[in-house]
């Protein structure tokens, strides 16, 4: 019984000592700039039933603020339509792209000096049609199933593109070859764990040599509903590659397809930068008829009692395969040289410092 009754004095002294400690938190509030209740945070209150009744209130308010600024938005531009005014312009949501950090090297469209450079690099031959695309697609020394099923689907997007078995050929035996056989660049497909991770990008002669870290590969077969690309010359699309090291990236890639489209086939191929990531995509364009409602014939029916229809021609995309990401490791002067190359860029883990920072 004595026990019972001190159990039930102690559980009696916690109420005073919850409310001591809710006014303590009232005072730092106070102390800190806050008034009374109103500059109470939840994370000042030790007590789990009034911190989550208090975050509910504030959750509530904030969504009954941003309903009200919604209201007045739109009766602000209601207004302005009908007095014949410019609606007032609309909010742009801040996200990591359009906060990124500053980036001195951000390609201009009036920059005469990065025209010049583009008209004596690299890439300058076969970007102006004076050499036609060639290229050698070669595996690791160790490949696997999976690997030979993506260079196959490489061979069908890329065109005018040959494969050779590494065997156990050194990579620099295999780039004078190329050379010789006019080749205007070599593809390696590196796997690890029966799986693809890394793709190196060599231009011929003169290099550049750059190294992508490869993920999130999906074969064609994987793709619901996917298309059967022809042999076509497909478009090609850049995205998003708008500093100096991306704009060089680009062209590197742009120099693997032939420059002049034939749209007749429908294909287009595409590379999209975003954060750093360069995702790709091959899609095929489809036309179909689909019916739409006639207005000019409204409340009118045919004989069967449906109303009727006009035809319209809608375009879709559809989507061929393959499905990867890749991401810049390394960009290196000249052909691939791992011991005396000079690099122009390396990726190294103390860039990743901030998240807005981008570099391509």
């Amino acid at each position: 019984m004595g026990k019972g009754k001190r159990k039930r004095e102690e559980g009696a002294g916690d109420a005073p000592v919850a409310a001591a400690a809710e006014r303590a938190g009232e005072r730092k509030a106070e102390a800190a700039g806050g008034s009374g209740k109103s500059g109470v945070l939840p994370s000042m209150i030790k007590n789990k039933i009034k911190r989550t009744e208090l975050h509910s209130k504030l959750k509530h308010e904030r969504k009954l603020e941003k309903r009200r600024k919604a209201k007045a938005r739109e009766a602000a531009s209601k207004r302005a339509l009908e007095l014949g005014e410019e609606p007032p312009p609309k909010s742009v949501p801040r996200t990591i792209e359009n906060t990124r950090e500053s980036d001195e090297t951000v390609c201009r469209p009036d920059d005469e000096e990065l025209f010049a450079g583009n008209d004596a690099d690299e890439f300058s031959a076969v970007l102006k049609q004076e050499r036609t695309p060639k290229i050698l697609i070669t595996t690791c020394r160790f490949h696997s199933t999976r690997g030979r099923a993506f260079i196959a689907e490489l061979l069908s997007v890329i065109p005018n593109t040959h494969y050779y078995k590494r065997g156990t050929y050194e990579l620099k035996k295999i780039i004078e070859y190329a050379k010789k056989k006019d080749f205007t660049s070599v593809i390696i497909v590196h796997t690890n764990r029966r799986e693809p991770d890394a793709l190196l990008i060599i231009g011929l002669p003169d290099g550049p040599t750059a190294h992508f870290k490869l993920s999130k590969l999906v074969l064609r077969e994987d793709i619901n509903n996917h298309g059967n690309p022809t042999r076509h010359m497909p478009e090609l699309v850049l995205n998003n590659f708008t500093t100096r090291l991306g704009h060089r990236v680009g062209r590197l890639l742009q120099s693997l397809f032939p420059q002049s489209p034939e749209f007749r086939g429908r294909r287009a191929v595409t590379f999209h930068n975003q954060r750093d990531f360069i995702f790709f995509r091959h899609h095929r364009y489809i036309f179909e008829d689909k019916e739409k409602k006639d207005e000019s014939k409204k409340g009118t029916k045919d004989v069967k009692g449906k109303k009727p229809t006009a035809p319209k021609v809608i375009a879709r995309l559809q989507e061929c395969g393959p499905r990867f990401t890749l991401k810049l490791i390394s960009l290196q002067h000249g052909t691939f040289d791992s011991k005396g190359g000079e690099f122009e860029w390396t990726h190294k883990p103390e860039m990743d410092t901030s998240r807005r920072r981008f570099f391509l």
